[in-house]
């Protein structure tokens, strides 16, 4: 078996006691920069990198006060837009027989979930140097990081394959888009990222009495053989990054090619239409693409070479994390906020509940109307259509 050398900067005696509690090999990744490091860049429970090491003896921890701040932005901004188009979207009539509604409802709530029960506790990396959380929290808040983050992703596929078939089979679409379908497919988006992501519970230690923190408890991820852990990296790369890419942009890609071809002379509105269609695909496969890279690069750097610890990486490994949590904030905004349909369905859901608090029966006629439009809409079956 090969063995994995725990962090660098360590001392020769504290490394070898690192890799007594760890068993015969232990994986480390590049969030290992002080002590309390969780050995995963899908979700560390690291600090900030040690003064001494970077900035010199004293530097000031500016990323201690900062970053908790924009992860708390992230995190208000993703509960307000993920709540708003949960509630918009469970107080549509036409939600329970919308393929569209049902997959971005599942997106939403996913990334509702990752806000509420990870975000909190990643918000402390930087500025706690220790674990405080127990055993149980040690394992389920990375876990479940996993998890929604293969959710998210996963459902961001099914949606590409959704428009894809609708705009491109639109005879088909009827047949393959169904409720049945749809909630099959969230099945098997929870189903497949409870099993993915299982490695990370099984190897996500806490750990105690480590040699030059003996009063400290600490969150690592702790693999016994390197070379399973390089294994494993690599499948969350191809599942959860480059194959979900691939299948995005030929899914948009054929979406625009479709339309291109299909209107040959198109009026004012209906270029105007195809542009902004256009650009909502280049938003859906930057946004994606950008926002997981930073986060792959790192953990194969870490896992299959020697990161550097240094203000740059360091740097680069915060921009990362802001990234990744900030897709949570992206996602509702894509899908729904930039969705002409669901902006009408969202003022007229809120006009009715907050003007009207107690509707008569004309009322709430009135404003189911709009919704019912909205869902049913010339080329699209629900209000996120692009």
């Amino acid at each position: 078996m090969c063995s994995s050398p725990p962090p660098a900067h360590l001392a020769p005696d504290a490394r070898t006691a690192l890799r007594d509690l760890g068993g015969e090999a232990a994986s480390y990744s590049p969030l290992d920069f002080t002590l309390n490091g969780s050995h995963h860049e899908n979700h560390s429970s690291s600090s900030s990198i040690d003064a001494e090491e970077v900035g010199g003896a004293g530097a000031p921890r500016i990323e201690a006060v900062v970053v908790p701040i924009v992860f708390s932005l992230v995190f208000f901004i993703g509960i307000i837009g993920n709540s708003l188009v949960i509630t918009v979207l469970a107080r549509n009539k036409k939600v329970k027989s919308s393929v569209t509604n049902i997959l971005i409802l599942n997106l939403s709530m996913a990334d509702l979930a990752f806000l509420l029960l990870c975000v909190p506790f990643q918000a402390t990396i930087y500025s706690l140097p220790e674990w405080i959380f127990g055993a149980l929290l040690c394992k389920f808040v990375h876990y479940f990081f996993t998890v929604t983050m293969l959710v998210s992703i996963f459902t961001l596929v099914a949606l590409s394959i959704d428009r894809y078939i609708t705009v491109v089979h639109s005879r088909r679409s009827p047949c393959l888009r169904s409720q049945r379908n749809a909630l099959l497919g969230m099945c098997v988006a929870w189903v497949l990222s409870l099993g993915v992501a299982g490695p990370v519970a099984q190897h996500q230690t806490y750990v105690t009495g480590y040699y030059e923190a003996p009063n400290s408890t600490f969150c690592w991820e702790i693999w016994e053989d390197e070379a399973s852990k390089q294994t494993y990296t690599v499948a969350i790369l191809v599942l959860g990054y480059l194959l979900p890419l691939v299948l995005i942009t030929c899914c948009y890609m054929k979406v625009l090619c479709h339309l291109h071809n299909k209107i040959r002379v198109v009026s004012k509105k209906s270029e105007r239409s195809k542009r902004k269609t256009t650009q909502t695909v280049l938003a859906v496969v930057a946004a994606f693409s950008l926002s997981w890279l930073p986060h792959h690069i790192i953990t194969l750097w870490a896992d299959f070479g020697t990161f550097p610890l240094t203000e740059a990486s360091f740097a680069f490994r915060i921009t990362s994390h802001c990234l990744a949590y900030g897709n949570s904030c992206v996602n509702p905004i894509i899908y729904a906020f930039l969705s002409e349909n669901f902006r009408k369905a969202y003022r007229e859901v809120f006009r009715c509940h907050f003007v009207h608090p107690m509707p008569t029966a004309v009322q709430a006629r009135n404003c189911a109307v709009p919704m019912a439009r909205a869902g049913n809409a010339k080329g699209a079956h629900s209000t996120t259509n692009m």
